[in-house]
Order: C-alpha cells, then sequence, then structure tokens
C-alpha cells in the first residue's frame, strides 16, 4: 500500500502522507517513502516550493507502536547506527531531507503531530497549523531520546528551556502555544488551503532569487562567521543581478505585471 503521494502542478510539489487509517504513523515502509519523495523532489529543478501534508485526522502521530517490539528485538546498533543518507540514518533522513530541499517546504499541520511527525515537521522551513493542533517531542514516553533529526533542527527554533521542557515531559502543547514558542509559523482554520497559498506565493518569485535566499538564510544558521555570512550574501547577489529571473522580475514590475519564469 502507498504511504505518500506526490502531485507536481504549477511548480508545485503537493506531498501528502497517506496513510490516514493509522494516524499517518511511520512505519519502516512509510519512513522510507517518506525519504524515497524527499529525494525524488530534492532532484527536481523544476520544483519551485513543497506543500507537506496528512490526510485523515491527523499530519503524523508518531512512530507506528507496533513497530517497536520488532525494533527492540532488533540489535540497535545494526538499526540506528549506520550512515545510509550522507550524516543521517533512515529515520534521521525522514526529516532532514526536506530541511536539504533546495525550496521552500511549507507543513500544514492538523490533529496529532507527535515524536516522528514533529521531527518531520520541524523539517520544513515554514509550519501552519490549526489551533487545536497537538504538538509533542513524545519519545520520553516510551523510553527514548529524540532521534530522528531533532537536535540538528530544534535548537535553531526553541529556546533551550523549551527544548528541555518539551523532552523530558514528552507533553503535547496545543498549537497556540507552539506558535509563542518558535515551533509553529501562523495559525489557520484551513492550514492546506493557507500552505497552498503560501506555496502559490513563493512559486510566483524568482526561482534563483528563492533558492538564494534559503542557501544564504542556511549559512546564517550555521554559525558562521559574520566575515563568511556577509561574503555569502555578496556572492549570492552577484549571481542574481542582471541575470534573466531578476531582468524578467524588473521588466514585470515596470510593466505591471506577473512574472513569467
Amino acid at each position: 500500500m502507498s504511504r505518500v503521494s506526490v502531485e507536481i502542478k504549477d511548480h508545485i510539489a503537493h506531498v501528502t502522507l497517506t496513510r490516514g487509517d493509522k494516524m499517518n504513523a511511520v512505519d519502516m515502509d512509510m519512513a522510507e517513502a517518506i525519504v524515497a519523495a524527499g529525494e525524488q523532489i530534492k532532484a527536481d529543478a523544476d520544483i519551485r516550493a513543497v506543500v507537506l501534508s496528512g490526510e485523515g485526522k491527523a499530519f503524523c502521530a508518531g512512530l507506528d507502536v507496533m513497530n517497536f517490539a520488532k525494533f527492540a528485538a532488533t540489535d540497535p546498533e545494526a538499526l540506528v547506527m549506520p550512515r545510509t543518507y550522507g550524516a543521517s540514518n533512515l529515520f534521521q533522513q525522514v526529516a532532514m531531507v526536506w530541511h536539504q530541499i533546495e525550496v521552500p517546504v511549507i507543513a500544514a499541520l492538523h490533529g496529532a503531530v507527535y515524536g516522528a511527525g514533529f521531527q518531520l515537521a520541524m523539517g520544513a522551513d515554514i509550519r501552519i497549523a490549526h489551533p487545536d493542533t497537538k504538538l509533542a517531542i513524545m519519545e520520553m514516553k516510551w523510553g527514548l531520546i529524540p532521534d530522528m533529526g531533532g537536535m540538528v533542527l530544534l535548537p535553531k527554533l526553541v529556546r533551550a528551556d523549551v527544548l528541555r521542557r518539551m523532552t523530558y515531559t514528552a507533553e503535547p502543547v496545543l498549537a497556540p502555544r507552539a506558535e509563542a514558542w518558535g515551533l509553529v509559523t501562523d495559525l489557520s482554520d484551513d492550514p492546506l488551503g493557507a500552505a497552498q497559498a503560501l506555496a502559490e506565493t513563493i512559486a510566483s518569485k524568482s526561482p534563483s532569487a528563492i533558492r538564494a535566499a534559503k542557501r544564504l538564510i542556511a549559512v546564517a544558521e550555521s554559525g558562521a562567521s559574520e566575515a563568511d555570512v556577509l561574503l555569502a550574501e555578496s556572492r549570492e547577489q552577484t549571481d542574481l543581478i542582471g541575470k534573466p529571473h531578476q531582468m524578467e522580475v524588473i521588466a514585470a514590475n515596470m510593466q505591471k505585471r506577473a512574472p513569467k519564469f
């Protein structure tokens, strides 16, 4: 059974978790399907934005509990230590692949966003959530720690005390509090519609400038030196000024029309 669908329309990739009967819980097949979808999008230079969502009652309720016994019976060294995707293992790449995509990724969140689903959502650039959405770093409930890229992604989003509280307690928080803490970008009664509208706005901008902006923000977030960030600004700008996409933006603005890329 398919775990993830990918539909590409008007330069936007609509990625949907399709295990709604299981609240999109992540089993091995789901993990592989999520990563495969992300890798497919990474290789498509025509895509300008991504919308990530889940069908059914929840975005993603975390790891499939039916897999815990299987995992417990497996050599943990063999399960989690191999670096099969650069610096990541399979489970880490579930979140990290969306962080690595060169265009903006917008996650539309509803229902439960727990554990693996929480870390998956953190891999997006922007998160739009229904006010009733519940988010949790759920791993401590099962005697585990978050190990799907969360410790790379979360320190860039929240204060250290918030990260510790959520990790230590495994208690869900509602989206309005998550927004105040920096985990959610916007609230919407229709998060998928809002995410799609935002993706359309992004897709209408200069494709080369959007990709440059995402690269530059990554450099700024990386802890690079002031000199390196300033140099990266100048390098990215040099590669945009006077090039076809920028010239089309100028022409469109002067002619009061939408640009065509």
